[in-house]
């Protein structure tokens, strides 16, 4: 079935969640709907709003026809499209950082990376259960953040995922303060 591909948005606004069973629904839902022009977010759902899976994709509420109809015919399967009522329920922030003076770590969703500022060397990682981590751990340490490898290319678990946005928020970081 053929798609047609959609401008992407300037900015992205909200107010929308897909829900999804599996983790690896909502990433695909991820990369297929910015494949196609949308403007989306992975996010953490609230607590009350999650339905198996504890990642959703953020999505502007105006577009959720399309969104279901790309998401359908590219066979990927989603619980429902809920509407975000901001005033009771508020998306859990997915990354946070936390300044140690000579290092800096980086959380997203359960999984932590620490660098030192001044290098950009990866010291640590650590966090999660999933089966990659001890292998994402060792081709992490001791590289530089521009240097390692990404997570989300080597492993194929929430985890690895994760750990992909703690690293490119890393980067992004490191960038800023130069």
């Amino acid at each position: 079935m053929a798609f047609l591909k959609r401008k992407q948005n300037a900015q992205f606004e909200g107010e929308g969640l897909v829900l999804f069973n599996e983790v690896q629904e909502a990433m695909k839902a991820e990369k297929v709907l910015k494949a196609f022009g949308y403007s989306v977010q992975l996010v953490a759902p609230p607590p009350e709003l999650r339905k198996g899976c504890d990642l959703a994709v953020a999505i502007n509420l105006v577009e959720q026809p399309g969104v279901e109809r790309t998401l359908t015919q590219s066979d990927v399967d989603y619980v429902s499209i809920l509407p975000l009522n901001i005033a009771t329920s508020a998306l859990l922030e997915i990354v946070t950082i936390t300044d140690f003076g000579r290092w800096v770590m980086v959380k997203a969703g359960n999984m932590k990376l620490t660098y030192e500022k001044e290098s950009g060397i990866i010291v640590n990682t650590s966090g999660g259960g999933c089966p990659d981590i001890p292998v994402l751990h060792i081709e992490l340490l001791g590289k530089k953040l521009k240097e390692a490898p990404r997570p989300q290319e080597t492993g194929y678990t929430l985890c690895a995922l994760m750990l992909d946005r703690a690293l490119e928020k890393a980067i992004e970081m490191k960038k800023e303060n130069k």
